[in-house]
């Protein structure tokens, strides 16, 4: 369950960033997460519950948005997303010399304070 230290870490950077803003309490915490990031949202969600008590951020909610799975092909030019974790071949045209270039991040969006 690896997803306790990246709520640490979340917890850690927002942190940070608050006090050196002289903010005294964090609200959200709004991240966007890949669909094959290997995150598990609802660990996630519950490690930081857990991890956020006794800190500026205890009344913070976490708010995830996922991301899609998205490449591109070279052989026909086309930028695509995919509903599913799996990709092997272009929707396009049926290439599979695709690049896969959505749907791994994990990214601090935007950080609520007061």
């Amino acid at each position: 369950m690896h997803e306790v230290s990246i709520a640490q870490s979340i917890l850690d950077i927002a942190i940070t960033e608050c006090r050196k803003a002289e903010y005294k309490r964090i609200n959200s915490i709004s991240l966007r997460i890949g669909k094959v990031s290997g995150v598990k949202v609802q660990s996630l969600l519950f490690a930081f519950d857990i991890i956020k008590i006794d800190t500026i951020a205890q009344g913070a909610t976490l708010i995830c948005e996922e991301v899609p799975v998205a490449g591109y092909c070279p052989q026909c030019h086309n930028n695509f997303e995919v509903a599913s974790d799996l990709i092997l071949a272009c929707p396009e045209c049926g290439g599979t010399r695709f690049k896969i270039n959505g749907g791994r991040e994990l990214d601090i969006v935007e950080i609520d304070v007061d």
